[in-house]
């Protein structure tokens, strides 16, 4: 009984720092970006993201298909940078692309700005107007193995 005890008196602290599932819970409210600021924050989240994911001559970006001037910013600033971009297409069986997931978010007068692939997340806030964003954080990455 009192191995029994210790077990459970170790473990309920650990216990409640585990969580449920991987996803975040904030109260940030997706937002569109468009013009101006799109393009700046494309560029620069997409010139912090290829420092981290290879050389553009032999990785293939894939992105989901995405109708916003956000989404075409980012795919422009990635193949700008020299990078092939398959956008909602299909890849070819001896493809394997780096799959890169993006979210725009707003939060207290900010514009935050995420990019993900599987091993590496990169976030940042940012001031819109209507010239373009200023980066109003510094960049945050995450990696995992």
């Amino acid at each position: 009984m009192r191995k029994i005890f210790a077990a459970l008196l170790i473990t309920w602290p650990l216990a409640s720092c585990q969580t449920a599932d991987e996803t975040l819970t904030t109260s940030s409210t997706p937002v569109a970006v468009t013009g101006a600021s799109a393009g700046a924050i494309a560029g620069d989240m997409a010139s912090r993201l290829v420092e981290q994911i290879g050389p553009a001559g032999t990785t293939t970006i894939k992105m989901d298909k995405d109708a916003s001037e956000y989404a075409a910013a980012l795919e422009a600033a990635l193949k700008g940078w020299g990078y092939t971009v398959i956008v909602g297409g299909k890849v070819g069986k001896d493809q394997k692309p780096v799959e890169v997931v993006w979210s725009i978010d707003s939060f207290d007068g900010q514009v935050l700005a995420r990019l993900s692939t599987p091993s590496i997340a990169l976030g940042r806030a940012y001031t819109a107007t209507a010239a373009g964003a200023t980066r109003a954080s510094p960049l945050s990455i995450m990696q995992s193995n």
